[in-house]
């Protein structure tokens, strides 16, 4: 922006809240300051000296002040978020002037841009607890891990909280159609294939489609099949920043992208249909995921047909040497109402509802009052724990009514999510 004078400048007049303050005089100063809060996201207010608006210097979320107007702003009360840039970071004037004005950084440029391109943003969105982040992983193909998914988002959606659902999985056939909004406006992954660095939460979160009160970030119909591992990285990490809950649904095969979005989910559970062979299939899918998943649980399906002839659950989380974290019978027209356009756990009185309704009791315990924030200074539940830790939930029992929750464990050592009632079909 060299040569502009501060009139053409993309700054704020003050009528907007929420951007930060850059008080300068120095033009090349300034220049770099606009563009660095340009790429945050932000839109700041301007100010050559103490800043003429009144409240301006309080109601900042951050401001940046100039080495040249340090020494007016001496005598400003004290703030937090307060950062000294534009001077010689070894001259012990600067460093007095930093101290005067509380500053919590002295910054130097270009050395600090990045570093202050991320403060800027964090200023600007806010910053609280990240998301609890829960991937769901199938054990085999065709178990249905889609579909869990969906309902643990839909759930989740429903209780209030900020909930996103993010498809990992490109050859899956896509989560919008799950979810009947194929058609609905809004941005697929290939758009955020070139996504670097940080991309903003609110843009992203704005631009997706809105589905049963959740947003979804899905494939579109093309020939697009590979997730980038810092689009992955970049975009995972935006949609967490905000808080609330985000389920990715992740494929059996693990590459780079995928050990990506490993990297920042708390907890995961492997979908596993009760069948010996799939058994052995999922112990493969198990051995890839504990290396880069500290927290990786069972889920026990039903399959249709078995009437509950099927491997037991326990049996199989002792042969995989993993907790379960719950029993999900095969739920008998589930398929059915997805084609007419009934999201997976709709149906609160469902086995797959009820299964998730549970797993989220648990799962979020330590929020508060369902704002999709954890408690200040606590990291809600799940939290990451190595393998045969202590018990991961409670025991919830449904046997044809509403779901209970005591504190039983089962033999493996971890709680269990257990849902009665009719079996059904799954994706």
């Amino acid at each position: 922006m060299a040569g502009t004078t501060p009139s053409e400048r993309p700054d704020r007049t003050g009528a907007e809240p929420g951007g930060p303050l850059l008080i300068t005089e120095d033009e090349r100063l300034l220049d770099d300051l606009l563009r660095l809060c340009a790429a945050a996201g932000a839109l700041p207010e301007v100010a050559h000296g103490p800043p003429g608006r009144k409240g301006a210097w309080e109601a900042a979320p951050l401001v940046i002040v100039g080495e040249d107007c340090a020494g007016r702003l001496c005598g400003t009360s004290r703030r937090d978020g307060v950062i000294l840039t534009g001077g010689d970071t070894d001259d012990q004037a600067t460093w007095r002037r930093a101290v005067a004005l509380g500053a919590e950084r002295v910054l130097a440029l270009p050395d600090g841009e990045r570093w202050l391109v991320d403060r800027i943003a964090d200023a600007v969105e806010g910053i609280g607890p990240p998301a609890v982040t829960v991937g769901v992983i199938g054990g085999r193909g065709g178990a249905g891990a889609s579909t869990l998914a969906g309902a643990l988002a839909v759930t989740a959606a429903r209780t209030g909280r900020r909930t996103m659902l993010v498809d990992g999985d490109p050859l899956g056939g896509g989560l919008d159609v799950l979810l009947g909004g194929e058609k609905e406006k809004g941005l697929r992954w290939p758009a955020f294939a070139e996504s670097r660095g940080r991309v903003a939460c609110g843009a992203l979160t704005e631009s997706l489609p809105r589905l049963h009160s959740l947003r979804v970030l899905s494939w579109d119909r093309g020939t697009d099949v590979a997730i980038p591992p810092p689009a992955m990285r970049a975009v995972l990490a935006a949609a967490r920043r905000p808080g609330g809950v985000v389920v990715v649904d992740l494929p059996r095969r693990i590459d780079e992208a995928t050990a990506e979005a490993l990297a920042q989910v708390d907890l995961g559970l492997l979908l596993v249909p009760m069948e010996l062979r799939a058994v052995a299939a999922a112990q493969r899918v198990a051995a890839a995921l504990q290396p880069l998943l500290g927290d990786v649980r069972l889920v026990a399906c039903g399959t249709p047909g078995r009437h509950g002839h099927g491997l037991p659950p326990v049996e199989a989380a002792r042969l995989m040497d993993l907790p379960l974290a719950g029993e999900l019978p095969w739920e008998a027209g589930l398929l059915a109402d997805v084609a007419r356009g009934v999201p997976p756990g709709a149906r609160v009185r469902g086995p797959l509802a009820r299964f998730c309704a549970a797993f989220w009791a648990r799962a979020l315990a330590g929020e508060g009052g369902g704002s999709g924030q954890g408690a200040a200074g606590e990291r809600p539940e799940p939290a990451r724990r190595a393998r045969g830790g202590e018990d991961p939930g409670p025991r919830a029992v449904a046997d044809g009514g509403a779901a209970h929750v005591d504190g039983q464990a089962t033999g493996t050592g971890g709680g269990a999510a257990r849902a009665g009632g009719r079996s059904g079909g799954r994706e």
